[in-house]
């Protein structure tokens, strides 16, 4: 018996073993955004509880007690209906259902990313006087670039914040669709090139907190990460001198020097920032030469081009901006590089397609394939891919 006893105990601890090597800091985060996130799953998860605990402990008890060998159970078999049990069996689920529609409803509104703050903590609301700190993001080929437009600094994968400071955020991707997080301090928000996406956050513990993308964008996708810096008034003042007194100046050409692909980049401390150049990356048009996304929309707005606008053809091709340089991303495809999608027909030996693959009889349950020269009528011309 003592054996089996703490061999019970071992099978209670057991679970906590494997949630050793978890961060908990979705539960226990050091912003109010991000608070209120962690009560939602908290309030969610008992509300659904309520339902689930009590359905497996009566499927379980109803298991047990009426089980072939239990002759003392109350046997019914031309019982079919009960009213009550139906009115249990539907309003309890129902209710549950309100309620998480009600609190679902309200969070989604006050959990807006896009709305700014109206309180510092439970506690607090913001002081009138409290002019939030302005931060725009890019996601880059594979690090984060951060804009201080206030400030006139950047840096390249470190993020800093004071305490008890509203931080607006303006997030967007240099290339492709990324995902901007910080646990500790609120929810995901997507990085879309030529898009802007917000999000309103407030720090309220000093400490070093772990910032990454929560979206797979390609090969150095595991290496794109950053620390996000919670610190005092005066500590955040010295972070930003010591990002003046070493740094250098990011201008249009360190700029494009730097967007291009890398993994593991080190921390960068930019003094100077061209004022312009994140409205740029925003417009797609940081590379000499190229049209501004927003000087494209007007001239759509006041009716087009028309033909002369010809030329801007050039100007509005965004993504083989490095096939020129021969820094190609692996199994990147057409239009950027001119090499063939996968799923596109290998070319045979005398530059023709090849139309089926060897082995391939191309039909079935007794009928031949459109398009498959064994009398089936050809596919539409619009499915045919050979360019």
């Amino acid at each position: 018996m003592p054996k089996l006893q703490k061999f019970s105990r071992l099978l209670l601890i057991l679970p906590l073993f494997f949630l050793a090597g978890c961060n908990m800091v979705v539960m226990s985060p050091s912003g109010d955004i991000a608070a209120q996130q962690r009560d939602l799953i908290v309030v969610s998860t008992v509300l659904m509880l309520l339902i689930i605990i009590p359905v497996i402990f009566l499927t379980l008890f109803f298991a047990w007690r009426y089980r072939r060998s239990n002759t003392a159970a109350t046997y019914a078999p031309e019982w079919h209906h009960s009213t009550r049990l139906e009115i249990v069996i539907w309003s309890a689920p129902l209710a549950i259902i309100i309620a998480l529609g009600a609190v679902t409803w309200i969070s989604t509104h006050k959990l807006d990313p896009y709305r700014p703050l109206d309180r510092i903590d439970a506690d607090r609301a913001i002081p009138a006087d409290t002019k939030p700190l302005t931060v725009e993001v890019v996601a880059l080929d594979w690090k984060w670039l951060f804009f201080y437009p206030d400030l006139g600094i950047a840096t390249v994968n470190e993020l800093a914040a004071p305490v008890d400071v509203p931080i607006n955020f303006k997030i967007t991707s240099s290339s492709v669709m990324n995902s901007f997080y910080i646990p500790a301090l609120a929810g995901q928000i997507y990085a879309m090139p030529g898009m802007e996406t917000k999000l309103h956050a407030v720090i309220n513990k000093e400490g070093e907190y772990d910032g990454f993308s929560a979206n797979y964008s390609g090969e150095g996708f595991s290496h794109m990460r950053f620390k996000f810096h919670g610190l005092s008034q005066q500590g955040f003042d010295a972070w930003v001198a010591q990002v003046k007194q070493q740094g250098t100046m990011l201008n249009r050409d360190a700029y494009l020097k730097l967007e291009k692909p890398s993994e593991k980049e080190p921390v960068r401390y930019y003094a100077g920032a061209d004022a312009e150049l994140y409205d740029a990356i925003l417009n797609m048009c940081a590379t000499p030469g190229k049209m501004c996304m927003n000087e494209m929309m007007h001239i759509d707005m006041m009716g087009g081009g028309g033909k002369e606008s010809e030329e801007n053809r050039e100007k509005l091709t965004y993504d083989n901006r490095h096939a020129d340089e021969g820094i190609v991303a692996p199994a990147a495809t057409v239009p950027a590089t001119g090499a063939p999608a996968r799923s596109e027909p290998a070319e045979s030996t005398d530059g023709n397609r090849m139309q089926n693959m060897p082995g391939m009889d191309m039909q079935h349950e007794g009928h031949s394939m459109p398009g498959s020269g064994n009398g089936g009528d050809p596919a539409p011309a619009q499915l045919n891919n050979n360019n």
